[in-house]
């Protein structure tokens, strides 16, 4: 194999070391012809301490021809086919960088060849200066058929799309070389890859990407797992003023074609009304069958987009874009979609899994900080089901998690989100007698009553519910003898801690056992007549059971300050 590294000074410090979060993966430069992968790419090279390689030299050395010998010889599709197998060849071995040619990101196979090996970055120009740095070269096939001005245009308008799927955009400028193999360079050192949870499913899977600066790079990661480049995005018109805008620019820069429903914020949007209004207007838009619907929001958002989805046309591809902590680390994962009756919560809907979960850290930004202690909740959830170190970490990264720490926060959505899908993983539906999907309901039963007599109008958010929820499953748990009271203690301090309420008294109200006890029995979690509860035997220790005497609970409910029934 010929190996092309560039000798010449230019002026860079020794090689850096390399940051280990690029997994030891080559680097693949894509672009147009005259975007300087060539030249750039071997001060990289020299600047990194790598080979550089060509792949258009690999290529007529395989085959023994030029590139236009190939093309008029044999015809694109014949180059394309050794091309790709050059590809292949290159990133199977040692770490380098690898200059493509123009076409070489429009192959589907080679695309995925390259997000699985390598650090794809895409070197952006813009039309003029393509035509500067192309002017009277005779070695471009693509270029002798006609008008220059035109064919490059063509080739942006058909390419950029696809080349938006790399994994680093950097805008080439009329520049030495050097200053922007510079640029280049400081971009390769600083990129943060966003981190993946794969939910591994029965019937295939899906992964949660965790990150800053997803919703710009909404397009180039929807569109490998999507059928289509066309989505409806779903979002409420307090999100919308937030986030659509950087959404729908990440998404027509891979080349999508986008439409959007807006909904009122709030509960009161997640009925059968909100539903069917929904569902016409996804009609209305003409909707296919491979046409994605695109959650971005809240659970509300996510619940109802969902379950508009998984009906219409009798099931639509599915994105989730959460916009809040809550729902990265929860309802956007798992496939649970649904809407609310009068009856009680989500009793109507259907299990719909996305294609993709987006989870951007940098909307957290624009929470207020009772959102985002709300989300906490369902973050330590997943330790108390069962993973104790898990908890602790949050004991020790909780404050930093809700104060707008990202580090934190991105680490508690990979954790909290792998425990979901390990679980998820293990019983999909919910269907497994004991424990399974049912232990992530930890201190609902409590939560889906609290919400059923508060109402859904934004006195109780559910994380609060939750966390209430999660201090009285403790308490009826060591009522029953199944845990020490101290865990109890325990885990109703770090709530407090974080600023959540542990305690029914924190509400400013009084309850009344036997409502919420009511409310209860119209739970989802009824079996045969019986009221199942997810209980714990300590911090990591989750189990589910139908064994619990009602006037266990209704005393655990008098001791946190209800009335009595």
């Amino acid at each position: 194999m010929t190996r092309n590294s560039s000798q010449e000074s230019s002026g860079f410090d020794p090689p850096p070391d390399l940051p280990s979060n690029h997994g030891g993966r080559s680097i693949v430069l894509v672009g147009l012809m005259g975007a300087g992968k060539t030249a750039v790419g071997r001060r990289l090279a020299q600047a990194l301490g790598l080979p550089f390689v060509d792949t258009d030299h690999e290529v007529e050395a395989a085959a023994g021809y030029s590139v236009s010998e190939i093309f008029q010889r044999f015809g694109e599709p014949a180059f394309r086919d050794v091309e790709r197998r050059v590809i292949r060849r290159l990133l199977d071995g040692p770490r380098i960088v690898l200059a493509t040619g123009g076409g070489a990101f429009m192959d589907r196979e080679t695309r995925a060849v390259i997000r699985s090996t390598g650090l794809s970055i895409w070197i952006r120009a813009p039309l003029p200066l393509l035509l500067k740095r192309v002017a009277g070269r005779t070695h471009r096939p693509l270029l002798m058929s006609g008008d220059p001005v035109q064919i490059l245009q063509g080739l942006i308008d058909l390419r950029h799309p696809f080349y938006a799927e790399a994994d680093i955009v950097i805008d080439s400028r009329d520049e030495p070389v050097d200053s922007m193999a510079r640029r280049l360079t400081e971009a390769v050192l600083a990129h943060e890859p966003p981190l993946r949870v794969p939910v591994e499913l029965t019937g295939g899977g899906y992964d949660v990407v965790i990150g800053s600066g997803l919703l710009a790079r909404a397009g180039g990661l929807l569109a490998p797992v999507l059928p289509q480049r066309r989505a409806i995005i779903v979002t409420d018109r307090i999100v919308a003023g937030l986030h659509l805008a950087t959404l729908k620019g990440g998404l027509e820069t891979a080349g999508f074609t986008t439409g959007t429903v807006e909904i009122e914020p709030g509960e009161a949007s997640k009925s059968v009304e909100g539903w069917t209004e929904l569902v016409d207007h996804l009609l209305g838009r003409g909707v296919e069958r491979r046409t994605a619907i695109v959650a971005l929001g809240g659970g509300v958002v996510g619940d109802l987009a969902g379950f508009a989805a998984a009906a219409t046309l009798r099931g639509l591809p599915f994105v989730q874009v959460p916009t809040t902590l809550l729902a990265q680390v929860d309802s956007s994962v798992g496939g649970k979609t649904g809407i609310n009756t009068r009856h009680g919560k989500n009793l109507i809907g259907a299990f719909h899994q996305p294609r993709i979960v987006l989870a951007d850290t940098d909307v957290l930004a624009t929470l207020p900080p009772r959102e985002l202690r709300a989300g906490y909740a369902e973050i330590v959830k997943a330790g108390l089901i069962g993973d104790a170190a898990f908890y602790e970490w949050c004991e020790a990264h909780g404050a930093g998690v809700v104060g707008g720490n990202r580090a934190d926060q991105a680490e508690a959505i990979r954790r909290a989100c792998a425990f979901k899908a390990s679980v998820v993983g293990d019983d999909e539906r919910e269907e497994r007698a004991n424990d399974g999907r049912a232990l992530l309901n930890l201190g609902h039963t409590f939560a889906h009553a609290l919400e059923a007599e508060v109402g859904y109008g934004g006195e109780l958010l559910h994380g609060e519910a939750v966390a209430i929820g999660l201090g009285l499953a403790f308490g009826l748990s060591a009522r029953l003898g199944h845990c020490a009271p101290e865990d109890g203690v325990r885990v109703r301090a770090h709530l407090e801690a974080v600023g959540l309420p542990a305690d029914l008294r924190m509400l400013n109200r009084v309850f009344s056992a036997e409502r919420l006890i009511a409310h209860m029995r119209r739970d989802k979690k009824m079996r045969d007549g019986t009221l199942h509860f997810v209980l714990v035997r300590g911090i990591g220790q989750a189990f589910t059971t139908g064994d619990v005497p009602p006037e266990a609970v209704t005393e655990v409910l008098r001791e946190a300050g209800c009335r009595e029934p």
